[in-house]
């Protein structure tokens, strides 16, 4: 199986949301499957049946964390050293070339991305686009919209 890239924040955003529900969302969930027990008939139990169903998606959870990060590849952006190339983790500050609007993005993981903090998957057309770009580089971006061409203004390894 591949390695998925991640950076050390992702990888470090997952081992706490599965230390959490390691160690609090499961024994909560396993104290509210007994309390719901004790109730007596388990066939008309709403109580039980919709802890047993968040007990459910819990695990299923867990497991999602303990797969991604057993296959990922951590990558930490302040240890590269690409030349200034645009590459998985780095900071890129982009012109867009017909209104003149600039905007930073950083290249990360799919689990990771979040256009709102400026985080861009590696798979979206945008990351695909600059992977390989150097600083005053001009990428052309085949989006849903049309195409863009965004001006590569700065890389950053941070």
């Amino acid at each position: 199986m591949a390695k998925t890239p991640l950076t050390i924040i992702g990888a470090e955003k997952m081992r706490v949301e599965l230390h959490d529900l390691k160690t609090v969302k499961r024994p909560a969930i396993v104290a509210a499957i007994a309390e719901a027990r004790a109730h007596g008939d388990l066939s008309e139990n709403a109580e039980y049946a919709a802890a047993k169903e968040r007990q459910s998606f819990i695990e299923g959870r867990i497991a999602e964390l303990e797969s991604k990060l057993s296959n990922s590849q951590i990558i930490d952006p302040a240890l590269l050293d690409a030349d200034g190339r645009c590459v998985f983790g780095a900071t890129i500050d982009l012109e867009d070339m017909s209104s003149g609007e600039t905007v930073t993005y950083q290249i990360v993981g799919d689990d990771e991305a979040d256009i709102k903090h400026g985080k861009i998957s590696i798979s979206s057309p945008i990351a695909r686009a600059l992977i390989g770009k150097s600083e005053g580089d001009v990428a052309e971006v085949h989006a849903p919209g049309g195409v863009r061409e965004y001006e590569v203004l700065k890389v950053k390894y941070i």
